[in-house]
């Protein structure tokens, strides 16, 4: 899986600056946090985190961080299967996968390109763009069930951690 873009503080200053928030400790924390995950977090598992590092550190800013960064095009934001917000650093054009056992959210890559789907624009209808998800079971669920998956060359065995290896 790709990595996020690592975001130069400067960078993600004069992004927050320009959205009228403030750059402060907690909102770099938050960003940070965020950039530093694979699994799509929701608001409140980067609160859990974030909170361990800074102290005083409320949910409503966590929330209103996230909201700013999407606005910035600093972080990217969808509604799981679970009907909660998660979000993603990682900007560029890149689809997801999600696992029906745990909920797992993964990344997938496009290997061919942007444009895999014709968007053909009508008079009633002007596409920007749009996102696959390919539901299934990861090898994880799998075991669990019982029905044991060896992880191939597009089967890696996941790690269920969430962080960044």
């Amino acid at each position: 899986m790709k990595k996020s873009p690592r975001i130069l503080p400067a960078v993600l200053d004069g992004a927050l600056r320009a959205r009228g928030a403030r750059p402060t400790r907690q909102r770099r924390a938050i960003f940070s946090a965020l950039s530093a995950r694979l699994d799509h977090p929701t608001a409140e598992t980067l609160y859990r985190g974030v909170r361990r590092r800074v102290p005083g550190l409320s949910l409503a800013t966590v929330y209103t961080t996230l909201e700013v960064l999407v606005e910035a095009g600093l972080a990217g934001r969808f509604i799981g299967a679970d009907g909660v917000a998660h979000y993603d650093a990682r900007m560029d054009v890149h689809d997801h996968r999600r696992c029906l056992g745990c909920g797992r959210i993964d990344d997938i890559d496009r290997h061919g390109g942007d444009e895999l789907i014709p968007l053909n624009p009508t008079a009633d209808f002007r596409p920007t763009g749009y996102r696959i998800e390919v539901t299934g079971y990861c090898a994880g669920c799998l075991d669990m069930a019982g029905a044991r998956r060896e992880p191939g060359p597009n089967r890696p065995e996941p790690s269920h951690q969430g962080e960044k290896r």
